[in-house]
C-alpha cells in the first residue's frame, strides 16, 4: 500500500526555513550538494524509515507543503490519478539518486507528489506495498 514518505516544503527564504526547523523543533537540517539549492530535514536521525522532509525555493504560487507517496510506477499511478479526476502539475520528472516524481492536484486542489524511487537511492525505503 503506498504511503506518505516525505514533505516537501517551499520557502521564499529556505536558509531561513532552515533555521527555523532547527530551532523549533531541534531537526538535524542538511544543504544538499547540487545546482538546485535543497534542504533535507531528518526528524529522527536514529530512524531512517521516519517520515523526512525538504526544504526549497518557492518558485510556483501553487507551492506551499507538499506531500509525498511512494509507487512502485510513476506512470501507472500518474495514470490513476487522472482517471479518478485529479490532474498532473508536473509530469514524471528524473531526480538523480532519488527516482521518478510526478506532481498533481487531487479533486480538491491539494497539490501532492508520487515517487518511484530509485532502488539505488539512499532515500530508498522498502517498495510500496512491502513491508517494512
Amino acid at each position: 500500500m503506498p504511503r506518505f514518505v516525505h514533505i516537501d516544503i517551499a520557502a521564499d527564504n529556505p536558509e531561513r526555513a532552515a533555521e527555523f526547523y532547527r530551532q523549533a523543533f531541534g531537526w538535524v537540517v542538511t544543504r544538499l550538494p547540487g545546482p538546485m539549492p535543497y534542504w533535507l530535514v531528518a526528524v529522527d536521525p536514529a530512524d531512517p524509515t521516519a517520515l523526512g522532509a525538504g526544504i526549497g525555493q518557492r518558485s510556483e504560487p501553487w507551492q506551499r507543503t507538499v506531500p509525498t507517496i511512494d509507487v512502485a510506477d510513476a506512470d501507472a499511478a500518474a495514470n490513476t490519478i487522472v482517471e479518478a479526476g485529479g490532474s498532473i502539475v508536473i509530469p514524471k520528472t528524473a531526480i538523480p539518486g532519488v527516482g521518478q516524481l510526478v506532481t498533481f492536484k487531487d479533486t480538491e486542489g491539494n497539490v501532492m507528489a508520487v515517487l518511484e524511487a530509485d532502488p539505488a537511492s539512499q532515500w530508498a525505503g522498502p517498495p510500496a506495498g512491502a513491508s517494512p
